[in-house]
């Protein structure tokens, strides 16, 4: 498929002139591909996660329980970016690492496709497992493909590349969801593993075209730190393992025992790194400001991804149970709703590059702390937008699809003000020292956002009832007025990053 996508440039001797995919470095293809196919079987098997899990013919589990189980695993996927970009730097190289992880998400999603509740939870570690390791990698191995930040075709390669994510986002629900609501719930997650088995199978053919530096490992582990390494792994696996045993064999073993460990490690291990940066004194006094700025929108970030990514299991949920999921009188799956978010991001991305760069030759582009706030207050007003449909159930009436539409609209509209720009802020702010980690600290952002919803939902806390929806709109707008109130301090802060 990616032969018949390249074409070979018309101008030899300049950068591309070797074959190309759409003028940019033949690797390209590879690695669009691949990435979605992944995304692909990863958001599939996601839209089907919380139906599938209170569904009378999955676990028949109750919302509460689903909502911790899928906000968990979210959380547990982008706290494993930390240790899957460590894999890469100090043992296999990137290359390898990406290859490692499509064999253990295929091998998740048939553990998943498989008709057995016990191996359940085998499958989706493996599959969080894997995506920790791939997705802290393959879009490094997008930059090796440029010849530094300077190569004029390194931002357009990141939007194809973004492109390819989304293609994939669009397709798995309308696909993998439909097979898995209407065929069976399993077919479904084996139609994931099929999508991660070509995007494998396209990684391992194409990746003669990837640059070398994707085979080097940077910071490879000493002997003597290897055998330190495996001895550490080796003794807290072997805790976990006494642990766990002894609950069990206790007779006191729930599913909480499983879920808070991961949910509170979420909360902590960001709250940790930041620290440890922050406390670095080796670095300069402008790090130091610039890494108080970025608590700011560390903390807005997760407050954002906190409300964004229940828009998988809380909204999801409420569409399952209370909406009419009909569009022209035709009944479709409820898993379709997450095909929402991707094509509006194809569609709108697009228009807000053009706006920020029309408002920037104008002098008028608003500051990162101000596009920080634009994107909580969004945030918030999608969930003050989801009180009219909840009000619509609770009179006794299904809410009309278009209502759940109107809250993916504002999401998405929110998403493109904050999560491109964090990126962004991310990678300038970063202290040298820490460059290669600092990726990892903004995905954090997710885990603490995503454990802080699986720690509410293990609680108890129905988050489909009213005054919890209202206080998580109201938190949200008010944490955009403070980014907002306090963005000359914030801005002062950042130093000479704009």
């Amino acid at each position: 498929m990616a032969s018949s996508l390249t074409k070979d440039s018309v101008r030899p001797g300049t950068p591309g002139s070797e074959k190309t995919f759409f003028g940019h470095p033949r690797g390209l293809a590879t690695l669009f591909m691949t990435e979605m196919w992944e995304r692909f079987s990863y958001y599939g098997m996601r839209a089907l996660l919380p139906l599938y899990l209170v569904a009378p013919g999955g676990l028949h589990m109750n919302a509460a329980t689903a909502t911790a189980i899928y906000s968990v695993y979210l959380s547990l996927v982008y706290l494993l970016t930390l240790p899957g970009g460590w894999f890469a730097d100090r043992v296999l190289g990137p290359r390898k690492t990406v290859a490692i992880a499509g064999a253990v998400i295929m091998l998740g999603h048939l553990t998943l496709a498989l008709p057995w509740s016990g191996s359940f939870f085998g499958g989706l570690g493996l599959v969080a497992i894997g995506s920790g390791l791939l997705k802290a990698n393959i879009s490094t191995m997008v930059g090796h493909l440029y010849k530094g930040a300077d190569d004029p075709r390194r931002d357009g390669g990141f939007t194809l590349f973004y492109i390819g994510i989304n293609l994939g986002a669009f397709a798995a629900p309308l696909t993998i969801g439909t097979v898995g609501e209407h065929v069976n719930w399993h077919f479904g997650f084996a139609l994931a593993a099929l999508g991660m088995a070509l995007g494998l199978a396209q990684f391992l053919l194409g990746s003669r075209h990837l640059d070398a530096r994707s085979d080097v490992v940077p910071t490879p582990l000493s002997d003597q730190e290897k055998r330190a390494t495996l001895t550490k792994a080796a003794l807290w696996a072997g805790v976990a393992v006494v642990f766990y045993a002894i609950v069990g064999l206790s007779g006191v073993y729930t599913l909480n025992w499983l879920l808070v460990p991961i949910t509170v490690a979420g909360l902590i291990i960001p709250v940790l790194v930041i620290a440890r940066i922050k406390r670095d004194k080796e670095l300069s006094r402008a790090d130091q400001s610039k890494m108080s700025a970025y608590i700011w929108f560390f903390v807005a970030a997760a407050v954002f991804w906190m409300i964004y990514d229940q828009g998988g299991s809380t909204v999801s949920l409420f569409a399952e149970s209370s909406a009419k999921n009909t569009i022209f009188g035709w009944d479709f799956p409820v898993s379709w709703y997450q095909s929402v978010n991707p094509v509006l991001i194809m569609a709108l991305a697009p228009v807000f590059a053009w706006a920020w760069l029309a408002l920037a030759r104008r002098g008028k582009e608003p500051s990162t702390a101000v596009k920080f706030a634009m994107g909580l207050v969004l945030i918030g007003a999608s969930f003050f937008l989801f009180l009219a449909p909840l009000a619509i159930a609770d009179g006794g009436h299904k809410a009309a699809a278009l209502w759940l539409v109107a809250i993916y609209f504002v999401q998405t509209v929110g998403e493109l003000t904050l999560s491109p720009v964090g990126l962004s802020v991310t990678t300038k702010m970063a202290p040298a020292k820490y460059a290669s980690q600092m990726m990892g600290v903004w995905f954090l952002a997710v885990t603490a956002g995503d454990a802080t919803t699986g720690l509410l939902s293990i609680a108890g806390v129905d988050l489909n009832k009213t005054g919890i929806v209202t206080l998580e709109a109201v938190l949200a707008v008010i944490a955009g007025v403070a980014v907002w109130m306090y963005r000359g301090k914030v801005k002062k802060l950042m130093g000479d990053v704009r």
